[in-house]
């Protein structure tokens, strides 16, 4: 199957208990009919509340494989319709978690660089109303990929996913997500990947005492 851009889901603003401190969130991404330009520090209309965890040049635009939603739809006997993971982007017929650090996909007329793994929080298990989804989540180990924005332009659901390069160190999503949350010892491989967030290679050199 060719990868293709199944939806692109914009936020609708929540407030509740669960929110935690900001009182609001963005998490709760809808599809839109229209073509939605990707700038330097997100999608035009949407909304990140939590501008001090969330967004910025590195965590621009988040994506979620519909394969991976599909799963947890069955894991957890509710729906997973596409935004539901807090994704801007839902994908088909492409390996996200198994994407490289700096990998760039030309969607549209946008061209994206895979930057880091999502890190879940308490307010993705609290706005699926599930306590431990954070600790199942982490086991699983599908966290969706961040993107930077390398080249500003529309895309839209039905434009095509072309992966024009993947760089050679081969770190993937996948295995700088275990790396941060469940297995230390792979820690040193992120160094490896250039392409990731300094404070992804911080982390690192920290949690190995290295200076």
């Amino acid at each position: 199957m060719s990868a293709r851009l199944v939806s692109v889901n914009l936020a609708v603003v929540r407030t509740g208990a669960w929110t935690g401190d900001m009182g609001s969130t963005g998490i709760d991404k809808r599809p839109t009919t229209e073509r939605v330009r990707a700038g330097r520090l997100g999608l035009v209309g949407d909304t990140i509340v939590d501008t001090r965890h969330h967004g910025g040049v590195d965590q621009a635009v988040y994506a979620y494989a519909r394969e991976d939603a599909a799963w947890w739809a069955r894991e957890l006997g509710r729906e997973a319709p596409p935004g539901r993971f807090g994704e801007n982007l839902s994908t088909e017929g492409l390996d996200v978690t198994g994407a490289v650090i700096g990998e760039r996909w030309e969607i549209g007329g946008a061209l994206l660089e895979v930057s880091c793994p999502r890190i879940p929080c308490r307010v993705f298990a609290g706005f699926w109303d599930v306590p431990d989804l954070i600790k199942r989540f982490t086991a699983r180990a599908w966290p969706g990929a961040y993107l930077r924005v390398l080249r500003e332009g529309a895309l839209g659901a039905g434009d095509a996913i072309g992966v024009v390069r993947r760089p050679a160190h081969g770190v993937t999503i996948g295995e700088a997500f275990r790396a941060l949350t469940t297995e230390a010892d792979l820690l040193p491989r992120l160094l490896e990947a250039s392409e990731l967030p300094s404070e992804a290679h911080e982390t690192a050199r920290r949690r190995q005492g290295v200076g």
